[in-house]
């Protein structure tokens, strides 16, 4: 039995291994190691290694394998848009070009499906004319109830090369914040170390945030934040550990006081700018209505 697959552009520089488990089936490395060894699995009727980086139009040929997912893997639920979502899905978009969109991501939504968060952008924007016949790639992510703005790849060449900007520090994100109390100083970098577990490992990791004032008063300081580093929930992380923690933060918080439904987060991911080969990108997302109104509420001004 013998099957052949053709590398499209999608996957030009991938590793062999990766593209048989995205496109074959999600198995073991070692039983890949040992198909490739014994010349069951080809490139270009030639024997490789599993780490060969591919090229487009490679041929690519198993012989007498028989793979199978995983049967124990759970099926991914795949969450299917009301006609409402898809309808207003247009207005969230800033940016929309051959090769990556920007939207300004409402609250409450997750990014992609989780256990606990079955509705999400990712399927959403798969669904939207914005998408049709692509699909969407996440190269970053914010947090559920954190609004603004995110950038989604149309392509994997795209996605990859966002990723390397993300790892190599080259995409500047800001955001702005309420938080709770007066800050001593208008302006100042915070550097942490911040725990996170992996299992049962303990993990340290260095956080570096920089802050500045832009209006506060006794009770409330409105924030602007500019994170040099992607650690999870950094800055509301941070801004706790430091005293003043994100007003409507129901995780990060100093009371224990159940917080009221209206409350709102009040972190929303602002501007992010980049280039590529040499063309600058900014672009920003507008706070939503509930985040200014509550800002009169506290009686804070952004502008």
């Amino acid at each position: 039995m013998k099957k052949e697959f053709q590398v499209d552009p999608n996957f030009i520089n991938s590793r062999l291994d990766r593209w048989i488990k995205k496109n074959v089936c999600n198995i073991p490395q070692s039983l890949i190691e040992k198909s490739i060894r014994k010349g069951k699995i080809k490139i270009n009727n030639k024997k490789t290694k599993s780490s060969h980086k591919l090229s487009l139009n490679d041929q690519i040929t198993f012989y007498n394998i028989n793979f199978s997912d995983n049967k124990s893997k759970k099926r991914t639920y795949i969450y299917s848009p009301s006609k409402v979502e898809l309808s207003s899905a247009s207005n969230i978009f800033i940016e929309n070009n051959e090769n990556f969109a920007v939207i300004n991501k409402p609250a409450g939504i997750a990014v992609q499906p989780g256990t606990k968060s079955i509705r999400n952008i990712l399927d959403i924007l798969r669904n939207t004319k914005e998408f049709e016949g692509l699909a969407p790639y996440i190269v970053h992510r914010i947090d559920k109830e954190t609004t603004g703005v995110l950038i989604i790849a149309k392509n994997r060449k795209y996605a990859q090369l966002f990723t390397s900007l993300f790892r190599i520090r080259k995409i500047h994100k800001t955001y702005l914040c309420v938080v709770l109390g007066e800050l001593e100083k208008i302006k100042e970098t915070l550097t942490d170390v911040l725990f996170h577990y992996e299992g049962e490992k303990k993990v340290k990791t260095k956080a570096i945030t920089h802050y500045k004032v832009l209006d506060s008063n006794s009770n409330y300081s409105l924030l602007k934040i500019n994170p040099e580093t992607g650690r999870k929930h950094q800055i509301r992380k941070q801004l706790l550990i430091h005293g003043h923690p994100i007003l409507g933060d129901a995780k990060y918080r100093v009371s224990k006081k159940k917080l009221s439904k209206k409350s709102i987060l009040m972190l929303h991911a602002y501007k992010i700018n980049f280039s590529i080969n040499g063309v600058k990108y900014n672009f920003l997302a507008e706070p939503s209505f509930d985040f200014k109104n509550t800002l009169k509420e506290k009686f804070l001004k952004i502008y």
